[in-house]
């Protein structure tokens, strides 16, 4: 990150043909960089790009010291750069080379970092960041009784466990094929996961998403911590749901936090309502973050597999071997299929928010978003639904969509989320989700949704320093301190839905 302190707009990459403005920038303004003036020729928007040459028609547009669109008209030096004035380079499916010798340093090479947090071991070894009851349903019927029992039992066990939720989600019945399996598979990881110390399980039943079936795939979890039910076969559900958490209260009460190294925490990478600041703050801020826990040896999961295209060739060529690679290549090449399938291009991105908060196309999205893998090596990929299996930096099958990616990284292992936001949004899940604004404004609006304010990084703050400040946050909350999503009780799931519903 380059020292900007009281620039109005700073230069990203020395070959960048664009700059990026840190506050409004009044038409006829004169604006001063390290190595040159420019008078802006329009107004520009916080967070949007001013040109810094004359940009003729059809001429690459750079920004990260990479491509990210090309002009579709001549635009003068000073004038504002965005969706008017440029669009994608995207095309449909690609062929890639894997070219290792372009790829990261081998930060576990480095000195490891011996920084501790206060976690729960689990007796397969994992280790959580809560000790909480959770009530996973199995069909949408059903969620409005889970909400019942979470609440009852939460009021009669206060203070037993770190606290009972509930999470629900609208499906489960008349599902058929990939769609149920998509959904079970989410499910059971949910139930499986570490920071659950007891899950109950509802089921109506008579939805096609079947209890017997879905705890088939529950593999990790042990069978006492897991109670289950279904609401047709018991004469009064909500006590059926209290005397079996009760049960699991019992159990779950002995646990005890204890010292684990930081290899042992799962962070879950993302971004969403970003901005044009998203690039340029946050998301490094989480790379440098992540760079400090590969050295530890720790997991982190990455996904938004479209908020990747126009920069999954540096992803690519970060992968450990062949293997990886190619694992790489299908999961981006079949995620575009999916989109030409239902009749879509692969650029139908950014968002209405993002292109507001100035990011013009899908490219200058992803070159920023995969800032938040910081320099290490790609060390798995992995399908939907598909829980984490090596150290390092494994890239998930999901979508853009912070719902959707957000609830796979957590049943995919995320212990933790580092969630990175321009926008804003309240949005929360059911692992501490830690809020990253990146820029202040948001930070001193919206105090009761973010966490950490990156946007310090705008105004001169040290990249190294404010990276130990975030993540001595992070392991402050992996040891128990609570986020501003637990505070509000903002915990969702979304299930990524793409089959047949009868």
């Amino acid at each position: 990150m380059k020292e900007i302190g009281t620039q109005k707009v700073i230069r990203v990459h020395s070959t960048d043909n664009v700059a990026v403005a840190l506050q409004e920038v009044a038409a006829g303004e004169q604006l001063m960089l390290p190595d040159q003036t420019v008078i802006a020729v329009d107004a520009i928007p916080f967070g949007h790009k001013i040109a810094l040459c004359q940009l003729d028609s059809g001429t690459d547009v750079r920004k990260f010291g990479a491509p990210f669109g090309v002009t579709t008209c001549t635009i003068a030096r000073g004038a504002h750069v965005h969706t008017h004035n440029v669009s994608t380079s995207l095309s449909a499916i690609d062929s890639y080379t894997y070219e290792p010798h372009l790829q990261a340093k081998e930060l576990a090479d480095e000195p490891a970092t011996a920084l501790t947090f206060q976690g729960y071991r689990r007796s397969d070894g994992r280790v959580a960041t809560r000790n909480e009851i959770w009530i996973v349903s199995t069909v949408g019927c059903v969620s409005r009784t889970a909400d019942r029992i979470a609440a009852a039992a939460a009021e009669q066990f206060a203070g037993k466990v770190d606290g009972i939720y509930s999470i629900k989600h609208p499906y489960g019945c008349s599902q058929l094929g990939d769609d149920l399996e998509y959904t079970q598979t989410i499910l059971a990881g949910l139930i499986d996961h570490p920071n659950a110390g007891g899950v109950l399980v509802l089921g109506l039943g008579c939805e096609t998403n079947q209890l017997a079936s879905l705890l088939t795939q529950v593999s990790g979890k042990e069978t006492k911590r897991i109670r289950y039910f279904n609401a047709q076969a018991v004469d009064d559900e909500l006590a059926a749901g209290v005397e079996a958490i009760a049960e699991l209260v019992q159990l779950a009460k002995q646990d005890r936090r204890v010292e684990c190294p930081l290899s042992e925490l799962t962070i879950g990478l993302k971004c969403g309502g970003s901005d044009g600041f998203s690039g340029l703050s946050a998301n490094p801020l989480l790379g440098k973050v992540w760079d400090k826990v590969t050295r530890a040896h720790g997991r982190a999961i990455l996904t938004e597999i479209p908020e990747m295209f126009g920069a999954e060739r540096q992803l690519m060529n970060r992968c450990v071997d062949q293997r990886v690679f190619g694992r790489l290549v299908n999961v981006v090449n079949d995620f575009k299929q999916y989109l030409i399938d239902h009749g879509q291009t692969v650029y139908e991105n950014p968002s209405p928010g993002n292109s507001a908060g100035g990011i013009t196309t899908l490219e200058e999205k992803s070159l920023g978003a995969t800032q938040k893998a910081g320099a290490s090596l790609v060390s798995d990929v992995l399908r939907y639904g598909e829980a984490v299996r090596k150290t390092g930096l494994s890239i998930l099958e999901a979508p853009g969509n912070d719902g959707v990616s957000s609830t796979a990284m957590v049943a995919g292992g995320a212990t933790v989320l580092l969630f990175t936001t321009g926008r804003g949004t309240p949005l929360g899940f059911p692992v501490p989700t830690i809020k990253v604004s990146s820029n202040s404004a948001i930070a001193a609006k919206k105090p009761h949704w973010i966490d950490f304010n990156a946007g310090e990084l705008l105004q001169g703050a040290d990249l190294d320093k404010l990276a130990d400040e975030l993540l001595a946050k992070v392991l402050k909350v992996a040891s128990g301190e609570w986020v501003c999503n637990e505070i509000s009780g903002e915990r969702e799931i979304a299930i990524w839905k793409r089959g047949v519903t009868l």
